[in-house]
């Protein structure tokens, strides 16, 4: 009677070690693929936004249809002048966010003359080489000026001064800090070029990506 033919016990236990590696090694990624969802999923909730622009008021800094990253409000709530913020405004806008600039902060005293087109912060004539054109509009339900920024509140208009519905038209007025969504600090995807008044002018270029100032 022929010998029972065995293998070694070391090759007897080799499938199934490869099995028991394979599994832990699936755990692993799944392990390692949840705390990065959960990382990703923090930071774009309370440290970075991803929004979109809907219109030209910031235009030539922002075009219709940019992509931009926000830095969070979650963490950053010292707002200043010259910064680039998205704000909500209920009832406004259809409740839509929208992108504008701050002109001043709290306590700081504005006036305009829409005849020059100069913009006056605390007496002085802002220098803002970021504009398309002076500022000449206002509105029918305009702000009366000079006007004082109230506490825990900015002053803000769109770069595209006489396209742009902001701080200027009464019945959105000087904005509560705590209807800003975020500060602008990167351009994350350019959309198609255009210009003041929304017109198509050209493709995406991509050379605008990047800070927003």
């Amino acid at each position: 009677m022929d010998a029972e033919l065995k293998l070694p016990a070391n090759e007897q236990d080799e499938p199934k070690k490869k099995s028991g590696s394979l599994v832990a090694e699936l755990y692993s990624l799944l392990h390692d693929f949840a705390y990065i969802l959960v990382v990703v999923t923090i930071l774009f909730v309370f440290a970075v936004r991803f929004v979109g622009v809907d219109g030209n008021s910031m235009f030539p800094t922002l075009h219709n249809r940019d992509y931009m990253l926000l830095a969070s409000n979650f963490w950053n709530t010292n707002y200043e002048q010259g910064d680039i913020v998205v704000i909500t405004v209920p009832g406004l806008f259809d409740s839509n966010p929208i992108v504008k600039r701050i002109i001043a902060t709290e306590g700081m005293e504005v006036d305009i003359d829409f005849e020059t087109g100069r913009v006056y912060v605390d007496g002085k004539v802002l220098d803002e080489p970021y504009i398309f054109e002076p500022t000449h509009l206002n509105y029918q339900l305009g702000m009366d000026y000079p006007l004082t920024v109230p506490k825990g509140s900015v002053f803000v208009m769109g770069d595209n001064r006489n396209h742009s519905t902001d701080s200027r038209y009464s019945p959105l007025g000087t904005v509560d800090t705590r209807r800003i969504m975020g500060k602008v600090f990167c351009l994350a995807m350019p959309g198609v070029d255009t210009d003041e008044l929304g017109n198509i002018t050209g493709g995406r270029d991509f050379s605008r990506i990047g800070p927003v100032k």
